[in-house]
């Protein structure tokens, strides 16, 4: 299973590692040995929205390849939902069979489409901005909808993360990924 995590200027950087610190422990914790990932950028150069910079892996390839793909939140989602050469690139996830947002990532799900009939949610500050992407928005922590999930807030990540264990690795790998976290949350 390979995924792609999507980073771009201006993200939450929380949106980001709350769901890719959970995910990379299905390798690292041998529940999935064969998970792999990268981060895929538009630009070499990617900064969250308070300035620590990440590396991407791949920059501008496209993402049909993978398995899964988690797009992080960020203030920038507002301009980055209709920026027509991230959302083409984001299309490109269109044979993806799992697409996962965390907070205002869902706006990106949103404006390359794939949000359309479904059930979605977003930070509750966004609730109106996702309206036209989608059937309902919900206000709830975790939306799934089948091959796209999504994600409220920001502190929603940690939920996301160990949602997404269970999905792809059943809920013994993920109360072993809680445990070893130190998560002490319990949700239905």
């Amino acid at each position: 299973m390979r995924a792609a995590f999507v980073i771009f200027e201006g993200m939450t950087a929380l949106d980001f590692v709350g769901v890719y610190d959970p995910l990379t422990r299905l390798k690292s914790m041998q529940l999935l040995p064969e998970f792999q990932w990268d981060l895929c950028a538009s630009s070499a150069d990617v900064s969250d929205d308070k300035g620590p910079k990440f590396k991407p892996d791949l920059v501008g390839e496209p993402l049909s390849q993978c398995d899964l793909v988690v797009v992080p939140g960020g203030l920038s989602t507002r301009d980055l939902q209709h920026d027509k050469t991230f959302i083409d690139r984001l299309r490109t996830s269109e044979p993806v069979k799992l697409k996962v947002s965390v907070c205002t990532g869902s706006l990106s799900l949103g404006g390359a489409g794939f949000l359309k009939n479904k059930r979605a949610t977003t930070h509750p500050n966004a609730f109106e901005e996702l309206r036209p992407y989608c059937t309902k928005v919900l206000d709830e922590r975790v939306v799934d909808e089948g091959e796209v999930v999504t994600a409220r807030g920001v502190t929603s990540a940690l939920d996301r993360g160990l949602y997404l264990i269970e999905r792809l690795a059943g809920s013994e790998a993920r109360a072993r990924v809680a445990r070893q976290m130190d998560y002490p949350y319990v949700w239905q």
